[in-house]
């Protein structure tokens, strides 16, 4: 598998269904048509609308969609997303309130590298955005990384989020979603040592594998099954020529979203179906539930071979933070030496791609951490995507983050927190 040719074969897969469903909606769309009663014109229309915009959204990265936010003072405020820095496989952005007093709570909001893109935060964003500086990790797609650009791997990511750390200082509050939770402790771990005065404040886990094994899932089961050679066999290739990263070999994303479907493939071609009828009728819209799930879901990321297999044999096989055995460049990265930084962590009671059990097992390696700084909750009835976008985030588990920061703070910054609200007033 690990050649161009079958990147490129997929790639022209993909550009055939994009362009056979833009033919069947130019076709069947054509005026004459309307003077047709058969519904099977309509259906094959609303058949190219909603291939064409699949197959479409597979290559475009999403924009993040963040307009404006509310202030204190009833006004909307402008939010500009500001590259603070920029590295070749990824970068930190800032999301820029116009017009507003800083806010106390800075945020420094760590984003999955697992196929999708950081817009898959959107929501948590948004919903932060009132009452913090939000700050978040912008990954790139590998396959828009020449080859010159080099290496990046578990170790590579985990220096990434140290220099992040520096670079927003000490007074800030760490939120690792999903994947890059083991990898955010260890970044942690690894400022405790090196740099003890650039660690956050605190630092709050969600839904993160810190022990694969402490409660299995069928992710679990994957990465224990499967060989690393059969890994590297059957699922990494090289980008084809189309692309800056021609020649990297990566895990394709559209490979990864045909095991995410293939999954649910019942559920999805269900909703595909109805959102064919709903277009031959008429009732579907640009902004309507299915597209802004799919255009979302569908907007997949090549992730470098070596960031991929070192996840799948570090993380998962051989569960290195789990057992605390971790090394950067070589040096080894103990867990128990934070000891100035609180820890909370967060997961789905119905979560099944990190079950409850996995994330909460980071509290157990904290062995120099004061057990009055850690904290956890399970949230019952959640499912994985739940626990930071959905309603379980913004009615339960939010505030609860938020008053978990706001314990933490240092007090330079509720100094900042009184002087605005005194602002306010004063108007």
């Amino acid at each position: 598998m690990k050649y161009m040719a079958t990147y490129d074969m997929m790639e022209s897969i993909r550009v055939t269904n994009e362009w056979l469903g833009s033919t069947a909606k130019a076709a069947y769309s054509y005026p004459v048509f309307g003077l047709s009663m058969n519904p099977m014109v309509a259906m094959a229309a609303a058949w190219g609308e909603v291939t064409e915009r699949s197959f479409q959204r597979m290559v475009t990265k999403p924009d993040w969609n963040i307009n404006s936010v509310v202030a204190e003072d009833g006004r909307d405020h402008l939010v500009d997303v500001i590259v603070e820095i920029e590295k070749p496989f990824g970068d930190l952005i800032h999301f820029e309130v116009q017009g507003r007093p800083e806010r106390p709570r800075k945020v420094l909001l760590v984003a999955p590298m697992s196929g999708h893109y950081a817009t898959l935060l959107r929501s948590t964003v948004i919903s932060l955005l009132p009452d913090c500086e939000v700050y978040t990790t912008d990954w790139h797609n590998a396959r828009d990384i020449p080859v010159s650009a080099g290496k990046f791997d578990v170790e590579d990511y985990v220096l990434y989020l140290v220099e992040f750390m520096k670079h927003l200082g000490p007074d800030t509050h760490v939120i690792a979603v999903c994947q890059p939770a083991p990898l955010t402790l260890a970044a942690t771990a690894y400022l405790a040592e090196e740099d003890p005065q650039a660690q956050p404040n605190s630092l709050t886990l969600i839904g993160g594998p810190i022990d694969p094994g402490a409660a299995p899932t069928e992710v679990t089961d994957f990465g224990r099954t499967v060989t690393m050679g059969q890994l590297e066999q059957h699922v990494l290739q090289r980008v084809g020529f189309k692309y800056a990263g021609a020649g990297r070999m990566v895990y394709p994303g559209l490979q990864q979203l045909a095991s995410f479907m293939a999954m649910n493939s019942e559920t999805h071609a269900t909703a595909f179906y109805d959102q064919i009828v709903r277009s031959a009728r008429g009732e579907a819209h640009e902004h309507d539930r299915h597209n802004r799930f799919y255009d979302e879901y569908l907007a997949v990321m090549d992730m470098t071979a070596e960031f991929y297999m070192s996840t799948v044999e570090r993380v998962f096989k051989n569960r290195e933070i789990a057992r605390d055995v971790f090394e950067v460049n070589g040096k080894r990265v103990h867990i128990g030496a934070i000891t100035d930084v609180a820890v909370k962590t967060v997961e789905g009671a119905k979560d099944d791609i990190s079950a409850p059990g996995q994330c909460v097992a980071a509290l157990d390696l904290l062995t120099g951490l004061d057990p009055s700084r850690k904290a956890s909750h399970v949230e019952p009835g959640a499912g994985h995507y739940g626990i930071f976008a959905g309603k379980s985030w913004r009615n339960n588990i939010r505030p609860l983050v938020l008053e978990f920061i706001d314990a933490n703070m240092t007090h330079e910054r509720r100094k900042l927190e009184f002087a605005n609200i005194k602002s306010l007033h004063a108007r």
